[in-house]
């Protein structure tokens, strides 16, 4: 049977090519970026040493800049329409670089509800005790997030947001984080800058957990913000260097090799997410899909594509654990954005009983029987035939 995804948007990827292809002058005429696999640089003189303590900027220690690494940065900067960017060794780590530079005792944060499960812990788990509050919004609401903003130091985003994919015009939230004197940031993983800049709608900083998409093969974990030079710079000179949480020059290399095959991997991604969610929403056993794509927008929209993750809650007839059980082709597991199909049971993370410990699955009241899909690179056919047989096969 022939199910009909959505018309897919077709953005032209010229500027990406050409952004991601220009340089051609690497070391030794390279075709690639090299990799500079050293933690330090030396000086020839006394002289280049102390200008470089007065304040000289320099190549010194690979924990501040290395060039491999900073080859990955200013690239996904210009990909985003951005002035500046900094790499860090993971998502988290630069999502807590951007928080802690610009909070502190007493400073209050408006985010997103259904924000990353790990942010969300790093929120309450970390800084609530350290005096900062946080607001969980409707980021849909722009009423909600106007009577929010008074006040708050920081507005952090996702578009669209995680597990419930729920969307944001960004634009007009923007606007009003600038009445109010708010700082902007969003993770801009899952669209990646060839779906979405957020730069263009006004967003300060963007986020990646660059081992997703941008990375792409799932062989490396990284993280990586770009935005205003001045906002960068007091992240620079506040939370990358003191956090440590510096990215290794092989894994920048990866990352920059990813970065090159991005335009032929993200068409795919959302071609068989998209189908794959208009199969699942027509099918008995699933009773809603959450995918950007399925949605009608009526107001402003920053996407202009989408990613392959989605998620879908499947009816109480279907057993949850014999369902990811008979997988045999989709495989369990966390993260996403290389070219395998991934599978997360929400089910082993949402706690069956109160509990001290925040938990974000509970606190955004994510049901049990929600489960998200990593639509990777396999053909269509391959991934239904596994879903719909496990479908069957978990009915009670």
């Amino acid at each position: 049977m022939t199910h009909l995804s959505p018309s897919l948007p077709q953005p032209d990827f010229t500027e990406v090519r050409e952004i991601l292809f220009a340089r051609t002058d690497y070391a030794a005429n390279a075709a690639a970026p090299p990799i500079f696999q050293t933690s330090l640089f030396s000086f020839d003189t006394y002289e280049d040493m102390a200008a470089v303590f007065a304040g000289e900027p320099r190549l010194v220690y690979s924990r501040g800049d290395n060039p491999t690494v900073m080859e990955f940065e200013s690239l996904t900067a210009a990909l985003e329409g951005a002035e500046a960017g900094r790499a860090f060794s993971s998502g988290m780590a630069a999502i807590a670089a951007v928080v802690m530079a610009f909070v502190q005792a007493g400073d209050r944060v408006v985010t997103v509800r259904n924000v990353y499960g790990d942010a969300f812990k790093l929120f309450e788990k970390l800084l609530v005790p350290l005096g900062v509050r946080f607001d969980y919004i409707d980021g849909g609401d722009p009423d909600a997030v106007a009577a929010a903003l008074p006040g708050a130091k920081l507005l952090y985003l996702e578009n669209p947001t995680t597990l419930t994919f729920e969307e944001q015009d960004l634009s007009a939230l923007t606007a009003l984080a600038k009445e109010h004197g708010v700082i902007t940031a969003i993770d801009n993983s899952w669209a990646t800058p060839l779906y979405q800049q957020p730069v263009r709608h006004g967003v300060d900083l963007v986020i990646h957990a660059a081992s997703k998409y941008l990375g792409g093969y799932s062989d490396t974990v990284a993280g990586v913000v770009v935005g205003r030079k001045d906002l960068i710079d007091r992240i620079n000179g506040l939370t990358y260097p003191y956090l440590g949480a510096k990215l290794s020059p092989f894994e920048a290399f990866l990352l920059t090799r990813g970065l090159r095959s991005l335009p032929l991997r993200m068409p795919l991604h959302m071609s068989g997410g998209l189908e794959i969610a208009a199969r699942l929403a027509a099918h008995p056993d699933v009773e809603q899909v959450f995918h950007p794509g399925l949605r009608t927008v009526t107001g402003p929209r920053s996407l202009t594509g989408f990613g392959g993750v989605f998620s879908f809650e499947v009816s109480p007839a279907v057993d949850v654990p014999r369902f990811a059980n008979a997988l045999r082709h989709i495989r369990l597991g966390v993260s996403w954005g290389g070219p395998e199909s991934l599978l997360v049971p929400l089910k082993v993370a949402v706690p069956t009983a109160p509990s001290p410990v925040p938990n974000p699955f509970a606190r955004f009241g994510i049901s049990q029987r929600l489960i998200r899909l990593a639509v990777g690179l396999e053909p269509v056919e391959t991934l239904w035939d596994d879903l719909s047989a496990a479908l069957a096969a978990a009915r009670v």
